[in-house]
This record gives C-alpha cells, sequence and structure tokens, in this order.
C-alpha cells in the first residue's frame, strides 16, 4: 500500500439536515439515539494512494464540507474570535433531566463479545498543541484549537507514519498510535490564555479508557498498520449534525446521555465524554480523501457492517473530568472560533501504530469473548 500523500479540498454546500433518529453506542455497551450518520469530512483534506477517488461517492457516505483549515505546510495564522464566544446558557442541563435514553443492537450468534483496554494513561505529561496531522498535515495551528494526546509523545502537525513509528509512547504492549482529542477547559478560572477564541484552565481527564470492542453480528478483523480514523464533526455547530457524534453523561448516569449539551452532574459523580469510532474498514485503505468513507460506521440499529467492508475493532473512548458544584456551568470544549463552544463539535483522532502482536492479541481477545 503506498504512503505517498495527497492534499485534497472540496468546498461544497452541506445542507443542516433534519436530524434523523440512531442508535449510537454508549459507555457500557448501551447506545444513544443520535443522528444516523454518514461519513463527510469536518475539515481539510488529507488523501493517500489507494484511496477511493475523491470525487465519488458511495454507500454511506456524504459530500465533503468546506474547509476554513489552511493548505500547504507552515503555520495557520489564528482567526478572529467572534463577539459572542459561547457555550450559551441553554446548553448545560442537569443530567437528572435527561430521561434515558440508551439502547444497543442484539448480538447474534456470530458476535464479537470480548474486549481489549489500550493502557496510555491521560494525558499527566501535558502533551498539547493545535495541530492535526491527519486533516490539516503540516500546518502548525492547523487545528485552531487544542487537543490532548496519549499514546505516541511526538504527535504534532508534522508528524507521518515513520515519524510516530520512531517515537516513544506513553501506553503499554508496544502500542505507539496517536490517539487524540480537544480538551476540555474551566472557563471561569484563571489559567492558559489560548488562541482563536479558546481560553481558560485546562482540565487533565480524570480517566482515560481506550477500549477496543466487538461487533454485535460478526468477528472482527486487524486494523492494518498506520489506519487513520476520525470521528465526529468539529464544525458540527455550523454544518449541522450529519457527521457529529457527541456524547455527554455523567458517571452513574451512562443511561442518559446527549450530543448538544454539556452535562450538570450532581454531587460525587464526574463528567464524561464518549467518543465511538467507525469500526467497517473497506479492506483496502487505511485513509480516504475526507477519512471517513474507508471505515465506515455499522447499521445503527443491527451493529452490521455495510456490504463490502469487513468488522474491525472498535475503538470506544471514555474520559472523565472531575467538576466542581461551582464550575459545573464552566466547563467549555476547544473549538473552530465559529463553533462558539458547542458541545456538539466534540470528535477524536487515531492513528494505528499498534505492534503486529498487540494487534494480533486484541483480535484474538475481542473474538473469543475474553475481556483484555
Amino acid at each position: 500500500m503506498s504512503r505517498k500523500n495527497w492534499l485534497f479540498a472540496a468546498v461544497v454546500a452541506v445542507p443542516l439536515a433534519t436530524l434523523g433518529m440512531a442508535a449510537l453506542p454508549s459507555s457500557g455497551g448501551s447506545t444513544i439515539n443520535l443522528a444516523a450518520a454518514s461519513q463527510a469530512s469536518h475539515h481539510h483534506h488529507h488523501w493517500r494512494s489507494g484511496s477511493p477517488s475523491p470525487s465519488a461517492s458511495d454507500s454511506g457516505s456524504a459530500s465533503a464540507s468546506p474547509s476554513d483549515s489552511p493548505t500547504g505546510t507552515g503555520s495557520a495564522s489564528p482567526s478572529p474570535s467572534p463577539t459572542a464566544t459561547g457555550p450559551t446558557p441553554d446548553e448545560f442541563v442537569d443530567i437528572r433531566q435527561v430521561q434515558p435514553n440508551a439502547s444497543a443492537p442484539a448480538s447474534g450468534a456470530q458476535a464479537s463479545r470480548g474486549s481489549f483496554v489500550a493502557h496510555c494513561g491521560r494525558n499527566t505529561n501535558g502533551h498539547r498543541n493545535p495541530d492535526n496531522f491527519i486533516v490539516t498535515p503540516g500546518v502548525s495551528n492547523g487545528a485552531h484549537h487544542t487537543h490532548d494526546y496519549v499514546g505516541n509523545l511526538s504527535t504534532d502537525g508534522f508528524s507521518t507514519d515513520q515519524s510516530l513509528l520512531a517515537a516513544g509512547t506513553t501506553c503499554q504492549a508496544g502500542d505507539k498510535s496517536a490517539y487524540f482529542w480537544p480538551v476540555l477547559r474551566v472557563t471561569a478560572a484563571a489559567g492558559a490564555a489560548g488562541q482563536d477564541g479558546n481560553s481558560g484552565t485546562i482540565l487533565t481527564p480524570t480517566t482515560v479508557t481506550l477500549r477496543f470492542r466487538g461487533n454485535p453480528q460478526s468477528k472482527v478483523v486487524a486494523m492494518p498498520q498506520f489506519l487513520r480514523i476520525v470521528t465526529g464533526d468539529a464544525k458540527a455547530a455550523t454544518n449541522g449534525p450529519t457527521n457529529a457524534r457527541a456524547q455527554w453523561t455523567c458517571t452513574g448516569f451512562t443511561n442518559r446521555v446527549t450530543k448538544d449539551k454539556y452535562p450538570v452532574c450532581p454531587r460525587g459523580s464526574r463528567v464524561e465524554r464518549i467518543l465511538d469510532f467507525p469500526s467497517c474498514w473497506d479492506g483496502a485503505n487505511i485513509d480516504s480523501a475526507n477519512h471517513r468513507t474507508h471505515v465506515l460506521f455499522p447499521d445503527a440499529a443491527t451493529g452490521t457492517c455495510p456490504a463490502n467492508t469487513k468488522a474491525i475493532p472498535q475503538l470506544h473512548e471514555v474520559l472523565t473530568y472531575s467538576v466542581s458544584a461551582a464550575q459545573a456551568r464552566s466547563i467549555a470544549l476547544d473549538t473552530f472560533p465559529e463553533q462558539l463552544h458547542n458541545p456538539v463539535t466534540d470528535h477524536a483522532d487515531f492513528e494505528n501504530v499498534m505492534a503486529a502482536a498487540t494487534m494480533t492479541r486484541a483480535v484474538t481477545c475481542i473474538n473469543s469473548g475474553r475481556s483484555c
């Protein structure tokens, strides 16, 4: 499989679709009814050899969304901050006021019921930057918001497959994968003054769980080395809900999930973010022009992968945060400036740089029904 890189920028109109309800996985194997997602891009495109043509559309995919991200190499200038900063008071909800709304597809006879946890820490070493080598490669501040990283110690806007392979990691068992997501801040507290409208004290997650899960209808096959996957839409507040995958809840209340409001948790409960990745691989490509069409989500109702795809281990990330009562309505996700810290923009990125033996063990555990 070739490792050449191309940049492809597509500017098309993406309608604000009416939100269709579909079931997405939640913490502990349950799912939240959210929009049935197609596979459109949320930023700029980085396309590698062997990927489908950027002009082609396939089942389960949508057109790429407009890109505000810079192209080429170098530094991206900070975007002007909008007058309104967000989030607004109506973007918070007491989790106890959210009705139970989680469900999960029933498991079939061939289900892969096991799991494999990657132990990579919770970024206590403070590895952060506003880059994204998957969607804006070769650019500093290409994301216009700060990411938390665990796993690979070298991840930044200039990372390549080979630089990741040569670097160290916070993970156990030879896992040099790059795992990253936007930071969560307390805006009411004095703290790091970011750029692009992001400021406040960054919260280090209290816990980070990176669990690879099976498929309810089939066994899984190994992820190829250097497979790149994204979930969610960093521009969902303006693009609409098509690719939004945000899931917010509180520990002890994970049968109640919201996608477009920050949860206010009762005493003793932590804020929880759930980030589920697509898990139906086309069997050939490690990336695609919009970073979505090579790995699709399974059917929300049944868990079945689309035709001509293979189930791979699904990355299920759960991040929890200790937030005091005084801070509960002052948390904000880092976002692009025009997204105004809307919680619906939560997203995450991943590149698989596991050792082959580690991936083999993960697949064996998942397919045999063991928890590893």
